[in-house]
């Protein structure tokens, strides 16, 4: 375990946020160039995947939902020096994630046909889903316990094996994606679906890696030979993890809404929302490395009741963020169609996805903010006033969103500056509830005695 209750916060939140950059620049890496192949087999396939990948907000409201409990248990007790605690909650989380891992693929397997019916805007884009989920949700029923386990070693401050296992999963899905899309060692090119086998090969083989790194007998945090289910620590992690899950859970119900408005806008329409998305998705990923830095430093400070650490793993943290999205930000504006242009040739994909880039951008540096504060919340083991300010958000959006789709004239771009204006809502009332749990929850400091 790494003490993160001393030292520099800078180098801790560089070095921790480090070892996940990493990791996020090769999933950045496998989101392009798993795009840039489907995109060479046409928008249906775009729209295919996009509306096949929405299901992935799920898997990261769940997953979240575990991972954000496991990591502010373990850091709290790292920070008490409770090493049985930390031991405990790691054996729990993984039975528990793959109890949910298995539900989620029943469910999904039943309900995948009607489910990219529904969101499909023709039969071309609907196969295409169907083909790719067939794979790809066996793959992200594994993600659940994959995930818990590089939480839990994050909560103890070593994000290297979680790093190294992603990394490496994510070079494979590279390299076979291709391969299996287009048969170039079988012959037999799987389209879109071999795109979700890869995927599927990769976790299975990321799955086992991570887990060996808890074997060995030097191991801080080891699996126990017997499990036995603790309901009273399950409760206790989905307190803290359920509010996060749940704020992941309503961006899915955002796009669910944004692709059934969108259907009559046709293909085009609909693939150039999907690649804004996954490239608004790339660039967002330093942030989300810094968010699983953020975590367990004020985490672990928190529970060695260093008020003033917490306070300023803040704000190094959001002057870090709001730097990072506010270059992300003038690349949107500047390369915008290039950036769409890459992934599709049509030119109706790329005026579409432009218009979306350009709009949504706005929303970036205030994205950032708003994702760090929402660590700093998991860290004090209090998720609900987050969900508060997300679920404002959703509903800013959603309500006009449906009452003004049914105007003669909508046009999609109102979705886009109506979700601008929302994510400006959201920061501001995260920043006033931030303010007020500072003020409540770090009173355990005093000053000393003259």
């Amino acid at each position: 375990m790494e003490d993160l209750t001393t030292g520099s916060i800078s180098r801790h939140l560089v070095k921790t946020g480090g070892f996940m950059l990493v990791t996020m620049v090769f999933q950045t890496l496998y989101f392009f160039v798993d795009l840039y192949f489907v995109g060479r087999l046409g928008k249906e396939a775009i729209v295919g995947v996009g509306i096949a990948g929405n299901l992935t907000f799920i898997v990261l409201a769940v997953t979240q939902m575990l991972a954000v409990g496991t990591t502010t248990l373990i850091s709290h007790a790292s920070g008490r020096k409770d090493l049985p605690r930390a031991q405990m909650v790691l054996n729990q989380s993984v039975m528990l994630a793959g109890i949910i891992g298995v539900v989620f693929l029943v469910i999904i397997t039943a309900l995948r046909s009607a489910y990219v019916s529904a969101l499909s805007a023709d039969l071309a884009s609907a196969q295409a889903a169907n083909d790719y989920l067939y794979w790809y949700a066996p793959a992200m029923a594994l993600q659940f316990p994959m995930v818990v386990m590089g939480a839990a070693l994050r909560g103890t401050g070593n994000f290297k094996p979680g790093m190294i296992a992603q990394t490496a999963t994510v070079i494979l899905n590279v390299l076979l994606a291709p391969t299996l899309m287009f048969g170039w060692i079988s012959t037999r090119p799987m389209g879109v679906a071999g795109a979700g086998l890869a995927s599927l090969i990769a976790i299975v083989v990321g799955t086992i890696w991570l887990g060996l790194f808890f074997a060995p007998a030097t191991a801080k945090l080891r699996f126990h030979a017997h499990f036995k289910p603790d309901t009273r620590l399950w409760g206790d992690m989905l307190k803290i993890g359920l509010p996060a899950g749940v704020e992941f859970a309503l961006i899915a119900v955002y796009l669910f809404i944004v692709y059934t408005v969108s259907r009559p806008f046709g293909a085009a329409a609909q693939a150039g929302f999907g690649i804004g998305q996954r490239i608004i998705q790339g660039g967002f990923m330093p942030i989300v490395a810094l968010g699983f830095a953020v975590a367990p430093v004020a985490g672990q400070n928190f529970g060695a009741r260093k008020a003033h650490r917490v306070r300023e793993t803040f704000r190094h943290a959001s002057i870090m963020a709001a730097a990072a999205m506010a270059l992300f930000t003038i690349a949107c504006h500047v390369a915008e169609e290039a950036m769409i242009g890459f992934f599709s040739s049509d030119p109706a994909v790329i005026s579409s996805g432009a218009e979306y880039l350009r709009i949504a951008s706005w929303s970036l540096v205030a994205s950032g903010i708003v994702f760090v504060n929402g660590s700093m919340f998991q860290a004090m083991g209090n998720t609900i006033p987050p969900l508060i300010a997300s679920f404002m958000r959703t509903l800013v959006v959603i309500i006009p969103l449906l009452l003004l789709s049914r105007l003669p004239g909508f046009e999609l771009r109102w979705i886009w500056y109506l979700f601008v204006a929302a994510t400006m809502l959201q920061l501001t009332v995260n920043l006033t509830l931030l303010r007020r749990e500072f003020r409540t929850r770090l009173q355990f400091e005093r000053a000393p005695a003259a």
